[in-house]
């Protein structure tokens, strides 16, 4: 007899643990959400103003705000001419041009030709290579594209099976890629296999690839290899209309409200602005500003990711009349607080008297210390006000970038008219 528990057991028995385990898979953890709390207070202080004066409240500016196109284009590393700025997802993006090009055709041939639509040429197909992300293969489904699998190597699709297939195959309208970390093995293209891709031979006029750069910004490995220039590499080619890259910030900022481009030749961009222009009247333009405020450049969005470990708070006491930074075993001296470059806290409970870390006074009923300018901020309290009593603030140490605090927990004692402690991450 079998000592061996039953399957019907053993599911049973793991089922009564009662556990509710989230698996969605490149769904951010709350630790790495946190890190963008200050995209909440830039709704305070973003304004509503693009650079130019345009009223971002309003109707218009259908590629989006100037500056949002400018941010995608440093980032992505094309002309600003060659962007659009969106709405939150990438996946929308590609799902649209997509239906765009079954619906419409997309541009091919001489300038100013446009293709017959997909949906005219009988019977097309997509090349998926496998595996691969599903959500790519679920529009393909919902939209009745045939997918032809294609092997998928350590460095890439298998190329030599790519080209022998789009070279002969008119009804092949195009290609899925994930450049950079390959889900879900992790793959990242070789040189040679973006050029060739680039400058392969294609039955179709009318090929494209939809490059799904979802990791660009978010990397995976202490030294990342650059960025492939695709646009530039169809560009020279002879194939500039070739690829349609997406990109977003979902996985550095807000999964549900980042911000995402679509990165195309200015014949694609025209073609794309020409059709979304009957669904929609415009993005969302104030999260725009409020992304490239809080980004701002290259440079910072960098700076963030590869900051590279910090030293850890190990316990913060607010009491009333004293704010400070206590040692505990592996932690830092209130000193380190200035280190974190602008990455800390805005504190507002218990601004009576209190003393800053960095010396700075916050009187009675008073305005905002000098310690502000040091990246801590104390809450404006109205004269006469009750002060709340509070007990000690423990923060841990969490996630890859430095400054990138996470708040363990917080234990207040009496919270006075409505002050409730807590801390929230200013930049």
């Amino acid at each position: 007899m079998s000592m061996t528990p039953s399957i019907d057991l053993n599911y049973e028995r793991f089922r009564a643990l009662g556990l509710r385990l989230d698996m969605s898979r490149g769904k951010p953890a709350p630790e790495q959400l946190d890190l963008s709390a200050a995209l909440f207070e830039a709704a305070d202080t973003a304004g509503f103003r693009a650079r130019d004066g345009f009223d971002c409240r309003n109707y218009g500016l259908g590629a989006g705000v100037p500056e949002a196109r400018e941010l995608g284009a440093e980032l992505l590393g094309v002309s600003a001419a060659q962007v659009v700025a969106a709405g939150n997802s990438s996946l929308e993006l590609m799902h649209d041009a997509f239906v765009f090009a079954l619906l419409h055709g997309v541009p091919s041939g001489e300038a100013g030709a446009q293709g017959a639509p997909w949906r005219a040429q009988g019977e097309i197909a997509f090349l998926c290579p496998a595996p691969g992300y599903d959500r790519h293969f679920a529009i393909c489904e919902a939209l009745g594209v045939r997918m032809i699998a294609v092997p998928m190597n350590d460095d890439g699709p298998d190329i030599d099976a790519v080209e022998a297939l789009v070279r002969d195959d008119a009804s092949i309208k195009g290609m899925w890629c994930v450049p950079h970390y390959s889900n879900p093995t992790g793959a990242t293209y070789s040189d040679d296999v973006v050029r060739r891709l680039a400058a392969m031979a294609t039955a179709a006029p009318d090929f494209r690839l939809f490059w799904d750069d979802a990791y660009r910004f978010h990397h995976l490995v202490e030294t990342p290899r650059a960025a492939h220039d695709m646009i530039a590499a169809c560009a020279a080619a002879g194939h500039a209309d070739r690829v349609l890259m997406f990109a977003s910030l979902s996985k550095v900022t807000y999964a549900g409200g980042g911000l995402a481009w679509l990165a195309a030749s200015p014949r694609n961009v025209a073609w794309w602005l020409r059709h979304t222009g009957v669904r929609s009247i415009g993005p969302d333009k104030l999260n725009q500003l409020r992304h490239v405020r809080f980004v701002r450049d290259r440079a910072t969005l960098d700076a963030r990711r590869a900051d590279g470990p910090a030293p850890r708070l190990a316990r913060a006491e607010v009491r009333r009349g004293r704010c400070g930074v206590s040692r505990a075993s592996g932690g830092r001296a209130a000193g380190e607080l200035e280190r974190a470059a602008g990455r800390l806290f805005h504190q507002p409970v218990c601004a009576a008297g209190l003393r800053a870390p960095h010396g700075g006074t916050c009187r009675r009923g008073g305005a905002r210390a000098d310690a502000r300018r040091r990246g801590v901020s104390l809450w404006r309290r109205s004269a006469g006000q009750p002060f709340a009593d509070c007990a000690v603030v423990s923060f841990a140490r969490r996630g890859a970038a430095r400054g990138a605090w996470h708040r363990a927990g917080i234990a207040a004692g009496r919270r006075g008219a409505g002050q409730a402690g807590g801390l929230k991450r200013v930049v």
